[in-house]
């Protein structure tokens, strides 16, 4: 039996019961470790030595956390709801609440494009942004799925298409492993290849905006909820504006969240916004606020090394490519599945890539499929599970500004809305993509 199988099944089952993420992926490292002949010695020591790789990730998490924290604290967010509570007004009128509801979720959509491509901030902004919002989606009974959802898309579609900011991040890996297979491409071919697998998440976030979740959902407005209101001035929301552009502008400069939050919290502070004595509360908040996703990511960067080491990765890829044989149709769909299996269980469609290239590549060439139908099958097997996986950071943001009040489970409210909206969404148009193009 496959390792990676094995190892991500185990994982995404013990999860849908419930089972604590990182639980979860420590307990699928070792079933995999094992199935995969590591023994378990070697295994434990593959996954601790994989959580040094994720040491600056969760580093950043950390202080992108208390920067969060010190925008939080300037009042920015509760100035956005202020003016969104003026627009909502408090009326009970049905076409009044219909335009709130359409306004707050294009923000939101808006705001979780802009920080893959415009302001990469990443998922930075969901703790900034969404805590202080969960009053008015209680007050307009807002379907928390359909935010997790929309904030998604936003996160993970973006990148796939634009070639700025994250986008051009993930284009440059596919391009550089594409070609290093074998295969010479242009860097202006990607997002034409990706657009039909990016229209299929499209449709899967329509379907979750007026289908799925459409009807209204009731929930607490809970006294314990982790949000304070926080008085604010014009001159302390301009000064959170500059700290943001800072923290953007050293962040390109440096290529690095850990300086770029770093500036951002520094300028904060020298504003006066917040009192100096305050920095070592804030900063340990924000990492709290951080800690689920850091140790998640710390785990899934094991747990990915885990199933690496047992070298069945490749197998699983090259069993693949044996049962496909010339049927080119069936070729795409097993790719995609692949792919989407490989995701799902290392969390990042940009760690993907690398594995699946080398082999996906040469058998796309020997099957006949065009340049562009190459890219589309590559490109979209790497971005299946992205959204969806339990240990993937564009499902686990969502989480972590929805749940401040407990009422949003990771696995049912996040993980599986998403898979199904937009991991079979893709599947089908990233198999049409590499049937047409």
């Amino acid at each position: 039996m496959n390792a990676v199988i094995v190892a991500v099944l185990v994982m995404l089952l013990l999860s849908l019961f419930r089972v604590n993420v990182v639980l979860s992926l420590i307990i699928g490292s070792l079933v995999g470790g094992l199935t995969g002949g590591l023994g378990i010695e070697k295994t434990i020591e593959v996954f601790a030595n994989g959580l040094g790789g994720s040491a600056e990730v969760a580093l950043s998490y950390a202080l992108l956390g208390g920067f969060a924290v010190a925008i939080s604290q300037a009042g920015l967010p509760n100035a956005l709801v202020d003016w969104m509570l003026g627009v909502v007004g408090g009326s009970e009128d049905k076409k009044t609440k219909r335009f709130s509801k359409a306004l707050i979720l294009s923000l939101i959509l808006l705001m979780a494009i802009f920080s893959q491509n415009l302001i990469p901030i990443h998922i930075a902004f969901i703790p900034i942004l969404i805590p202080p919002l969960l009053i008015i989606f209680n007050e307009l009974k807002l379907d928390r799925r359909l935010i997790a959802s929309v904030l998604t898309f936003g996160l993970v579609a973006p990148y796939v298409l634009l070639p700025a900011g994250f986008g051009k991040i993930f284009q440059g890996i596919l391009q550089t492993n594409i070609e290093d297979s074998g295969l010479v491409i242009s860097a202006s071919d990607i997002p034409v290849a990706m657009l039909i697998p990016v229209s299929g998440m499209l449709v899967g976030l329509l379907i979750a905006i007026f289908i799925s979740y459409r009807k209204p959902r009731t929930y607490q407005q809970s006294s314990n909820m982790e949000v304070k209101k926080v008085g604010y001035t014009k001159r302390s929301i301009i000064f959170s504006v500059i700290a943001i552009i800072a923290a953007l502008g050293i962040q390109l400069l440096t290529d690095s969240m850990i300086v770029g939050a770093l500036a951002g919290i520094i300028v904060i502070y020298l504003s006066g916004s917040i009192a100096w004595n305050e920095a070592d509360s804030l900063l340990t908040e924000g990492m709290k606020m951080m800690a689920f996703i850091g140790f998640v990511m710390l785990s899934a960067f094991g747990f990915a090394d885990v199933l690496k080491e047992t070298g069945d990765v490749a197998g699983l890829v090259e069993g693949a490519a044996a049962v496909i044989g010339d049927n080119k149709s069936l070729a795409a769909l097993l790719m995609l599945i692949v792919g989407l299996l490989v995701t799902m269980g290392i969390g990042s469609s940009f760690s993907t890539i690398p594995v699946i290239a080398t082999i996906f590549v040469p058998l796309c060439m020997e099957l006949g499929f065009s340049p562009m139908a190459t890219i589309a099958i590559v490109g979209t097997a790497a971005a299946l599970g992205d959204a969806g996986s339990p240990a993937s950071d564009s499902t686990l943001g969502p989480t972590a500004g929805l749940n401040v009040d407990g009422q949003h489970n990771h696995i049912w409210d996040t993980c599986v809305p998403t898979f199904l909206h937009y991991n079979l969404p893709l599947i089908v148009f990233g198999w049409i993509a590499a049937l047409v193009l």
